[in-house]
This record gives C-alpha cells, sequence and structure tokens, in this order.
C-alpha cells in the first residue's frame, strides 16, 4: 500500500495528479484537487521522476547522467537539493556592512561606484531592508574585507539542540482525523 502525498491515507492504487503544477501520487479523495496525468507505460520498473518518454534506455540514462540534478535516473545517487549549495547570508549583515563601511572611510555613494551598484541598494542593505544577492554579497565581501554569508550551519545546531530538549512538539498536540 502506499501513502497518499497529499493527505497522508494509506491507497492501494494512486493516482499520478498535477496540482499546482506538482505531479503527486493521491488516493481518490485527493485526485479531484487537480488534473489527472496520463502516462505511457512503456516499461514496468520506470519510475514517477522519469523524465524521458523514449522506450530506448541508455539515451535516457545518457540524458540524466549530463543533466545532474534535473531528476530521471534510477535513483542509485542521492537526490542534490538546491539550498544545500546556497550559503545563508548571516543575520547582521548590515550591521557587518555598515561597519566595515565607515572604517574604511567610504560614504554610501562611494562604496556604491566602487562596486558599480546604486547607492539606494547600499542604504537598503545597511537598514537591513533587503538582502544581498549572491553577485553583490561577493562584491561586498571582496571589496570590504568581510564575510556575509554563515559558514557551518550554526542555525541547525540550534534548532536541533532546541528540539532535543524534551519540549512539547506539533506532533503531542494535533489529533488526527481518521
Amino acid at each position: 500500500m502506499v501513502q497518499c502525498e497529499m493527505c497522508g491515507t494509506e491507497t492501494g492504487s494512486p493516482k499520478t495528479v498535477k496540482i499546482e503544477g506538482a505531479e503527486l501520487e493521491v488516493c481518490g479523495d485527493c485526485a479531484d484537487f487537480g488534473t489527472e496525468v496520463r502516462t505511457e507505460e512503456t516499461s514496468s520498473t520506470s519510475t514517477k521522476y522519469s523524465t524521458s518518454s523514449s522506450s530506448s534506455g541508455s539515451s535516457s540514462s545518457s540524458s540524466s547522467s549530463t543533466s545532474g540534478s534535473s531528476g530521471g535516473g534510477g535513483g542509485s545517487g542521492s537526490r542534490r537539493d538546491m539550498f544545500d549549495e546556497m550559503d545563508e547570508v548571516v543575520q547582521d549583515y548590515d550591521d557587518r556592512i555598515r561597519d566595515a563601511r565607515e572604517s574604511e572611510g567610504l560614504t554610501q555613494e562611494e562604496l556604491a561606484d566602487r562596486l558599480n551598484e546604486k547607492s539606494s541598494l547600499i542604504r537598503k542593505l545597511e537598514r537591513g531592508d533587503v538582502l544581498p544577492s549572491d553577485t553583490v554579497q561577493r562584491k561586498l565581501e571582496k571589496s570590504l574585507g568581510v564575510s556575509l554569508s554563515a559558514a557551518g550551519g550554526g542555525d541547525d545546531g540550534e534548532w536541533s539542540s532546541d528540539s532535543a530538549g524534551g519540549g512539547t512538539t506539533l506532533g503531542d498536540v494535533v489529533k488526527r482525523k481518521d
């Protein structure tokens, strides 16, 4: 038996349904929330992540190996998440930018000219109104000699220690409607 990816109930015959752009394996009740996807059954070993509808296995495997994390394949490797490769910006990035700029004796306009960015962007960054894009973050780090990325995932450690403290969790409070 398979579990419905939407409501969690056990179902013997899940349906592949497209709901808000995502293809899900759902039960008959949840199938009404989207449109059913008709797939051609070319082989019994196909997965729901396969991207090729052709029956030749060699072209499917070569395209999935070169495309990286676009899916496909037989699930032999772990799926890569785009968020694993992203650096998280530290919470006090605005103070770090302002302090580094002031320690070099630059005005916001002079720093903007040095980075080839608008001075309004520097003002917004120093107020904490916007997060720096990856390119602006790299420019700031190189020009001012500061680090704006949270290395080592310190927030993950704090999160796991809080949840391991034995406090009440959501699962302790919620009652399922079965």
